[in-house]
């Protein structure tokens, strides 16, 4: 007979070890593709998990996708530093976090005086099964 699964926990806060960082839920992370040559994915926490023990912890996530992995792929007008936040939820294991990051909204990434490695910034919702953006257009600023 199986031995039934230990019930699970709901966390406020978890420190990822290799990082030295306290995750909350509505952090965003960046966290280790499955395929090492890719970059590094960027998510934000819904809500984190441990077993009985306090092992074992997996971090709910919702997904933000790059433009190259949207329907339609990378446009002209995409920033370089530009996630969508989609409707794609995932459980992963928190030891897949490789660091905390922050996703702005575009008005106050266009404020930073340095943008760092763990700066983005999202425009757009991206609905990850019909490809479809809300909203389904914004100002697009050229510069000349």
């Amino acid at each position: 007979m199986a031995k039934p699964k230990a019930p699970r926990r709901t966390l406020e806060s978890y420190t990822v070890k290799h990082i030295n960082k306290t995750i909350r839920g509505g952090d965003c992370v960046l966290m280790r593709p499955s395929d090492p040559s890719k970059p590094s994915c960027v998510a934000k926490i819904e809500r984190i998990e441990a077993d009985g023990r306090g092992t074992n912890v997996k971090v709910h996530v919702r997904w933000y996708y790059r433009p190259e992995e949207s329907i339609g792929g990378r446009r002209q007008f995409h920033g370089s530093k530009e996630v969508f936040l989609s409707d794609h939820y995932d459980a992963q294991s928190a030891d897949t976090i490789e660091a905390k990051c922050t996703v702005h909204s575009f008005k106050s990434y266009t404020k930073l005086d340095a943008v760092g490695n763990d700066d983005f910034f999202c425009r757009f919702e991206y609905n990850s099964s019909t490809g479809a953006f809300n909203p389904d257009r914004v100002a697009v600023y050229v510069s000349e």
